[in-house]
């Protein structure tokens, strides 16, 4: 099958992952992690910040659990976190061609959700500082869920509020999680990938990969009803 072959099916709706996919936001807190760890004289390589991507926050944090004391955990969270506010409320940037490609399923009546797994309340802020919220029917967070990607559990509660089959639901993700997230709920992902580019394992998997947004849209459009 070809990467760039448009979706075999007419979509009933499209369901948007947030962070590195919507909203350039991954490069910002890549920073934030390096510059905390930096600055607590922590040394770790960037393989394990890139780790984090797709994850929810429950996990990331188990996994620096296994490196760091409670102490240095908590002393590494909260730097973190102090930084990634500062440019969350400045306003990150949209992914090029998104609202183009939120306008299209809007004019083709096409529910959109988003379906990321950051927690609630961080995710709310975001959507709502991007203007992106009255874009979507719902959003569903990690903690909407007790399994995170790459689990179903998320792709299937959306698909629930949205009242449409797994099978008739397209998946925008950019992180290998999420695709297997996507792919074990019975959806059909496309990937746009982030900072992460990926390996074979992962192409393996025989989904959809393309460079951007732009291009997603160039696989959804023909399908459209």
């Amino acid at each position: 099958m070809s990467l760039l072959t448009p979706v075999q099916f007419s979509p009933v709706a499209v369901l948007f992952d947030m962070d590195g996919l919507m909203i350039e936001s991954e490069r910002a807190l890549l920073q934030c992690w390096r510059e905390t760890a930096d600055e607590l004289g922590l040394q770790f390589e960037d393989s394990l910040w890139l780790s984090f991507v797709g994850q929810s926050d429950r996990a990331c944090h188990e996994l620096l659990r296994t490196r760091l004391d409670e102490d240095q955990l908590q002393a590494l969270l909260q730097g973190c976190r102090t930084r990634y506010d500062t440019h969350v409320e400045a306003g990150l940037p949209l992914k090029p061609g998104l609202l183009e490609l939120l306008e299209l399923l809007s004019l083709r009546g096409i529910p959109r959700a988003v379906v990321t797994s950051t927690r609630r309340e961080r995710a709310m802020q975001k959507l709502e500082l991007c203007g992106l919220l009255p874009h979507f029917v719902t959003v569903i967070t990690g903690s909407d869920v007790v399994h995170s990607k790459p689990a179903p559990d998320i792709y299937l509660l959306a698909a629930e509020r949205l009242g449409v089959a797994p099978a008739h639901c397209v998946v925008l993700e950019d992180s290998v999680p999420g695709v297997r997230a996507a792919l074990a709920a019975g959806m059909t992902p496309i990937q746009v990938p982030d900072l992460v580019v990926p390996d074979e394992t992962a192409r393996a998997l025989g989904h959809r990969i393309v460079d951007s947004l732009v291009q997603a849209r160039t696989l959804i459009e023909p399908a459209l009803r």
